[in-house]
């Protein structure tokens, strides 16, 4: 009777022992985890959009380090400051034209100075909201100064609110090129971030499912970041370009107006279709001039056309409500930034979804599927 009973006992306690240990481990891992993400938290932003912009220009970057003679650090330096100049100065004039017409819009608010024009017929025939809108856009038309007073703790707000974002968009703007230096460090070293990013995958996922599962991240962060949002990017910098030499109000409002509309798969003319419109009825344009930024407009407004075919082409598999949804709470949770890391990584976190189910053990091969593979 003791020689089992004394057995069970040293079992336990060693059983007692090996648990222990883990728990142990897994309380200091999980410490360790938290610290760590602790100090890197305020760089996780700066740090996923950096890798965006990494994976979708290292195409680029080693066709030109081919023509420098191999040389990988010049060619990032020559494709960054490239990308700055080309695309981060427009983006940051945008966003400055943002920032002073949201802050104009207020001042003129709080000073009593903005006159609302008088609304249009039809307003008071929208469904549910169109009589109570329409009676407060006559009492804004009638005597703004009386409405805000009215609602003073909501201008308030509205104040706040509006600094916040101005500097929200100035934090925007820094990130947003500071991502482009620092993607630049990682293509310089793209091919062993590459060896490493293989070795990650094949440990999570297995050695054999590594490298497949490296090329499906790469190849949807290329084609989410240029077919998607690259064309509606590009598209709302030209027509925001068009819109500050043209000299329209808002218009770097207007640019993140055709960037979400652009997102979404809808076209830009949309926005582009009222501006002219307002170009010819504001009387503040010349006929020349009118009928110029009549045809920038429209050119502007239909580039997507034209690169669609260009970038779109390289596909894009997960489907446009899943691309929707990572963009609008990007947006909400991020800012602008965090539109296109929040489409880039939850596309991504599809396709990785969609191809766990497809790679099952268990899932039965038809036959059909058998046969073509013999």
């Amino acid at each position: 009777m003791n020689g089992p009973y004394m057995l069970n006992v040293e079992l336990e306690q060693r059983l007692s022992r090996k648990l222990l240990d883990v728990l142990i481990r897994a309380g200091v891992v999980f410490v360790l985890a938290m610290l760590c993400y602790r100090v890197f938290s305020p760089f996780i932003a700066l740090t996923a959009w950096s890798m965006i912009l990494a994976v979708t220009l290292y195409p680029a970057h080693q066709k030109l380090a081919r023509r420098m003679g191999g040389k990988q650090g010049l060619a990032a330096t020559v494709l960054v400051l490239a990308c700055i100049v080309l695309i981060g100065l427009p983006t940051a004039l945008l966003m400055s034209s943002l920032g002073d017409s949201l802050q104009n819009m207020v001042a003129q608010v709080r000073d009593g100075t903005l006159k609302v024009p008088p609304p249009p017929p039809g307003v008071a025939a929208w469904p549910l909201v169109g009589k109570h809108a329409h009676e407060l856009w006559v009492q804004a038309h009638a005597d703004l100064p009386a409405l805000v007073r009215s609602t003073q703790p909501q201008v308030r707000d509205l104040v706040r609110q509006t600094l916040q974002v101005v500097a929200g968009i100035a934090g925007a703007m820094l990130l947003f090129l500071a991502s482009f230096i620092v993607a630049g460090i990682i293509m310089a070293w793209g091919h062993s971030g590459a060896r490493a990013m293989r070795a990650i995958f094949g440990r999570l996922v297995g050695s054999r499912l590594g490298d497949e599962f490296a090329h499906l991240s790469t190849s949807t962060i290329r084609a989410v970041a240029l077919g998607v949002l690259g064309v509606a990017f590009i598209q709302a910098i030209v027509v925001g370009l068009v819109l500050i030499v043209a000299g329209v109000p808002f218009a770097g409002l207007l640019a993140l107006v055709v960037l979400v509309v652009g997102i979404v798969q809808m076209p830009a003319i949309l926005v582009t279709l009222p501006v002219t419109v307002y170009v010819w009825a504001s009387g503040n344009y010349s006929s020349a001039m009118a009928i110029t930024y009549t045809v920038l407009l429209l050119v502007a407004g239909t580039l997507d056309n034209f690169l669609k075919p260009l970038l779109l082409g390289r596909g894009v598999d997960a489907p446009m409500a899943v691309v929707l949804l990572g963009a609008l709470g990007g947006l909400a949770s991020a800012g602008l930034l965090g539109m296109f890391i929040g489409a880039t990584f939850l596309a991504l976190s599809y396709q990785a979804f969609m191809w766990w189910v497809a790679n099952s053990p268990d899932r039965i091969v038809p036959a059909s599927e058998s046969t073509t593979s013999e």
